[in-house]
């Protein structure tokens, strides 16, 4: 399984892995960190070929222009072990890359998870998954609320991350140069 995100920025990554190293330390919550990489996802897929893949993706990202997108707020995906995460706003930039992943990426998929349709996709960033417990949600959920998150981020690549056991590691990563022809295209 892949997951086809976007790489959050050294200043917000470090940020978000401090507020989960601190979940580790007060509630025991690592599950998390089975993605060493701040990330928000676009789609979670298995491919016929990563090659292909691969290559729509870079096609995605050269046409794309760097953008901001922003975060607020906490929230939690009920269940059994509730995923609590810091929500992203969905603007026109990131639902317009989010649709055009997806329509790059439909041919080439075996399968792909319910969530990621342009219906149901709620971007966002994991703070807690798989550890957690209804029990603990009072809790953390008080630990965190000491904290704001509101953050900007800048969206600037699209980013392919392979499971590997339990563990889901950066596999390719293309950078967005939709402002570098843009800028080749005012020379002329």
């Amino acid at each position: 399984m892949l997951a086809i995100t976007s790489l959050l920025n050294p200043q917000n990554a470090a940020r978000i892995n401090g507020i989960i190293k601190g979940l580790e330390t007060e509630f025991g919550l690592d599950d998390v960190q089975a993605t060493p990489d701040p990330h928000l996802t676009y789609q979670l897929a298995g491919v016929r070929k990563l090659s292909a893949l691969n290559a729509v993706l870079r096609e995605v990202a050269q046409s794309t222009k760097p953008f901001n997108a922003y975060t607020t707020g906490l929230g939690v995906f009920p269940g059994p072990n509730p995923v609590i995460y810091i929500p992203v706003l969905r603007c026109d930039a990131l639902n317009q890359l989010h649709s055009r992943i997806l329509k790059a990426t439909a041919p080439l998929c075996l399968r792909t998870d319910k969530f990621s349709g342009p219906d149901c996709w709620l971007p966002h960033i994991s703070l807690a998954l798989h550890d957690t417990t209804p029990d603990l949600l009072g809790p953390v959920l008080q630990y965190l609320n000491k904290q704001t998150f509101n953050l900007k981020l800048t969206i600037n690549n699209i980013a392919v991350l392979r499971q590997q056991g339990d563990m889901f590691l950066r596999e390719r990563v293309f950078s967005f140069e939709g402002h570098k022809q843009e800028k080749t295209a005012s020379l002329f």
